[in-house]
């Protein structure tokens, strides 16, 4: 060491360096710390390093338990500490915590097992090293690492500690939950389109238990505050969606025999093949792994099969991410007009088929977008949709956005009229999910049977009967229900409405009349009445009934298919009726032993009235609806001495309402006493003569209709 006049600079120098290093470290600067350290470091001989190397193994101890301390130390502070030959197993996990969070996955990987050399019995190391295998994606070693990992946290004092994982079993339950609550909505079997497979339900969920999302999502759910059942919805969703096929089927198509256990496009490209590897192709270019088409995805020999499909169709449909119409008769390149006259607006199945799914794109018989139309969804193409509207009578509304149900059945039915199927029942099963039932599916019950089981169940669970004003031959089923779906194609029977000036001078003129008290007790009676039901085939309708007292033939343009009656009721203007029945004739100088009726069919929904379907009320809520027409003691307003206003003109306001023209049933009587329903070529619409005889009107029945 130099010395000038008695000082010793080198020894000088070394403090100075010494004071600089631990001024820096306690300034919390470390970097600069560790700088100046390697400096004096650097310049020093073997003598000098060797007189503070005391010094400097409190200074690496230092160092490291402020490393320690220091979660988020920058990466080369870490790095400076190992060079330091100080650094402990922590030290190493955070520079591969840190690593990790740069993407640096292998010198992370490197760090990690090195934590695991110094310290083998701890979790840490195999804690970083899960980390750093899953962020290079291999998900495996990355699982395995973590299993290890929690292996290492029973030997663990921390009680606690344990408590904040969970096992890749648990989140495995936990995706399976999920995985299996969405594959209810999904076909049972699935074209996968990235092998050209088909795969049934135990094929696709080992695709996904074999597939990088599923062991990302495995390996990336640590703690159980991360266990988000969001995520693993997402994941599972997009890995499950699936596009439906909508199309026309061709003379030969391709059956679940001809593609199980075979490459799909390994196949000779010739007839049906060719639309069946159009179709996987498209799909896996739309970016969609699975696939499902009618006439390949169901084992037609299988009842149980067939009748699950057939009854969660709809379903599957609604689901789809995406649903193809393909159009085969349509040429490329064809103008606006070309899908009207497409023989698919023609089959029963296409209509659920477009009102089902949310997105829908239509393609021509060479697999190009119809009309050049490159928008996600021709669901929102103005022009697509009016040309769809104007050929199938179905509205915009409907088109876009349906909802499945019982309302508006008669409009529904109206819709699939001219319809045709290739098997006579799969005309109502193609119904099931346009109204939300699901029925057994027996082929070779004939359609009248299967139309009359769908309309049946359609009248028993709204009450609406609309479903039966038609026109044509009336069902085997019923006799109050058609024999064939094309008794709906004519519009329902169109009724002149009231306006509210002409409902106030009606009511004004009842007001003053005798009948006020029938007038109340007929709305209470009719307000009571049960709704229309079927029992072993048998409607049993309620009505107002209007006995017929006359029944004359009369002559007609066509008197060979059709005969001409002149019907008189008692209070009914006269009619004129055609029939294909020969009516029996009688009047009152020639009676008859079989009596016939002519009935209002009692609809609560045309007349005002509350309605049975109206749940916009809880049940804690709910009182009989809209009348004060029982008293607290339970007596009707027949047998109080006055009825407060607002039940009288509710009450006035039906009697109008009932003298207005109505579509009328005339019914023969049976053997039995039960009734038949005889079929007219148009609507029959009667009217009673006097509105202000209310009494007239109290004959109030529920018919037993065959």
């Amino acid at each position: 060491n130099a010395q000038f006049f008695g000082w010793d600079f080198g020894s000088l120098w070394q403090v100075a360096n010494k004071n600089r290093c631990y001024a820096l470290l306690h300034a919390g600067r470390p970097a600069e710390a560790l700088k100046s350290y390697r400096y004096m470091m650097d310049m020093s001989d073997d003598a000098t390093k060797a007189s503070c190397l005391d010094w400097c193994t409190t200074f690496k101890q230092e160092c490291s338990m402020l490393y320690t301390a220091n979660g988020d130390a920058d990466l080369a502070i870490y790095s400076a500490a190992i060079d330091l030959d100080s650094a402990t197993y922590t030290i190493f996990a955070s520079r591969s915590k840190a690593r990790s969070e740069k993407m640096l996955w292998e010198d992370a990987l490197r760090d990690a097992q090195k934590v695991i050399e110094l310290n083998p019995s701890s979790y840490l190391g195999y804690e970083v090293k899960h980390a750093a295998l899953h962020g290079a994606q291999l998900y495996d070693e990355a699982i395995e690492a973590f299993q290890t990992m929690l292996s290492k946290l029973d030997d663990v004092p921390e009680i606690n500690l344990h408590q904040q994982f969970v096992s890749p079993s648990e989140v495995d339950g936990a995706i399976q939950k999920v995985m299996y609550t969405h594959l209810d909505d999904t076909p049972l079997r699935l074209l996968d389109t990235h092998t050209g497979c088909l795969c049934d339900r135990e094929a696709q969920i080992n695709a996904f238990k074999s597939s990088t999302e599923y062991k990302e999502l495995l390996s990336s759910t640590l703690k159980r505050a991360e266990l988000r059942m969001d995520e693993i919805q997402d994941v599972v969703m997009t890995f499950f969606r699936c596009v439906m096929l909508s199309h026309r089927w061709e003379v030969r198509e391709l059956l679940l025999h001809d593609i199980q256990d075979k490459v799909v496009y390994e196949l000779n490209p010739v007839g049906g093949i060719v639309k069946l590897q159009s179709f996987c192709r498209t799909t896996r270019g739309a970016g969609h792994r699975w696939g499902w088409i009618d006439t390949c995805c169901i084992d037609q020999t299988n009842n149980a099969e067939l009748q699950k499909s057939l009854n969660s169709m709809f379903v599957w449909y609604r689901h789809s991410v995406l649903t193809i119409v393909y159009l085969s008769d349509v040429v490329p390149s064809s103008k606006s007009g070309a899908l009207a006259k497409s023989t698919w607006n023609t089959r029963g199945w296409t209509v659920p088929e477009f009102l089902a799914p949310k997105v829908v794109l239509f393609y021509q018989s060479d697999w190009t977008l119809y009309l050049d139309d490159h928008s996600p969804n021709h669901k929102e193409s103005p022009k697509i949709m009016e040309e769809l509207q104007d050929t199938t009578g179905i509205n915009a509304q409907a088109l876009v956005n349906f909802r499945p149900g019982m309302r508006h059945a008669r409009e529904r039915l109206q819709w699939v009229s001219r319809r045709v199927t290739t098997l006579q029942e799969d005309i109502a099963y193609s119904l099931f999910g346009i109204f939300g039932v699901q029925l057994p599916v027996m082929y070779g019950e004939k359609k009248q049977n299967a139309l009359g089981r769908l309309l049946q169940e359609i009248v028993a669970q709204s009450g609406d009967i609309t479903a039966l004003d038609w026109i044509g031959r009336p069902s085997e089923f019923n006799s109050c229900l058609p024999a064939d779906i094309s008794s709906y194609e004519a519009p329902p029977s169109a009724l002149p409405s009231i306006s509210e000036d002409e409902m106030q001078i009606s009511i004004s003129a009842l007001r003053d009349s005798e009948y006020l008290k029938s007038a109340v007790k007929l709305y209470s009676i009719l307000d009571y009445l049960s709704a229309p039901r079927f029992a072993h085939r048998r409607l049993h309708l309620p009505c107002i009934a209007f006995p017929v007292k006359e029944v004359r033939r009369r002559p007609s343009q066509d008197q060979e298919t059709y005969f001409t009656y002149q019907v008189k009721a008692d209070r009914l203007h006269d009619l004129l009726i055609s029939t294909e029945d020969r009516l029996l004739q009688f009047s009152h100088a020639r009676p008859t032993r079989q009596s016939f009726l002519l009935v209002r069919p009692w609809d609560r929904h045309p007349l005002g009235l509350p309605d049975f379907e109206d749940n916009t009320q809880s049940e804690d809520d709910w009182t009989l609806p809209g009348s004060p027409l029982q008293d607290s003691h339970g007596e009707f307003p027949g047998e109080q001495e006055s009825v407060d206003s607002e039940s009288i003109d509710r009450a006035l306001r039906l009697i109008v309402r009932l003298g207005q023209p109505f579509s009328a049933f005339l019914l023969a009587q049976q053997r039995g006493g039960e009734y038949r329903r005889i079929a007219s070529d148009h609507n029959i619409i009667a009217q009673v003569k006097d509105i202000g005889s209310v009494d007239d009107m109290m004959d109030v029945r529920t018919l037993e209709i065959l």
